[in-house]
């Protein structure tokens, strides 16, 4: 069992940095960066083969770190506001994927609803963080930033994290169609 804990802590970090690093791919262009939402895929992963305490840990801790390390996203608003956004990415992608059954189309479910589920967090995060600075957040700006501009990153996270997690459950690190927890 401690195994398995060391084993999920290791990983845990591994998608951390990678949510660092990441973002760099895009030349921290500000647009192309929100377009594909980059830091997204290995908080969304994490949730997924280390659970719920880890998943939720590093979403937050993710878009934290990256701007005190980097600088970039700006911490407020843009890093604060994503820090729930990613929690709640990671803590929905393990708790959906514990609930639902572990085959391919129930992992591709519980992506799905992670990021819808997600992008409502980011939304009311948003509403939060603007009012306190004396800034709107309107519907229309929610549904511009989270779907709109954010569509070639929701496309990427479909087509490419769920054949990341069919590689990794080839090597026994993460359970599907009949492996256990």
């Amino acid at each position: 069992m401690k195994q398995n804990n060391v084993l999920k802590m290791t990983l845990a970090a591994l998608f951390l940095a990678l949510g660092i690093l990441l973002p760099f791919l895009t030349g921290n262009n500000r647009e192309l960066g929100n377009a594909l939402s980059l830091m997204h895929i290995p908080v969304l992963l994490c949730g997924f083969v280390c659970g719920l305490p880890y998943g939720l840990l590093v979403g937050f801790i993710t878009p934290l770190l990256r701007s005190l390390i980097v600088g970039m996203p700006p911490m407020i608003p843009v890093a604060l506001i994503m820090a729930f956004e990613l929690a709640a990415y990671g803590a929905f992608a393990a708790l959906l994927y514990r609930l639902l059954p572990k085959s391919v189309p129930g992992l591709y479910l519980a992506l799905v609803l992670s990021m819808l589920i997600g992008r409502l967090v980011w939304g009311v995060a948003s509403f939060v963080v603007h009012s306190s600075l004396g800034n709107p957040f309107t519907l229309q700006m929610f549904w511009a930033a989270a779907f709109a501009r954010a569509l070639p990153g929701i496309i990427l996270h479909i087509v490419i994290i769920p054949p990341i997690l069919l590689a990794l459950k080839a090597n026994k690190l993460f359970p599907i169609e009949g492996q256990t927890d």
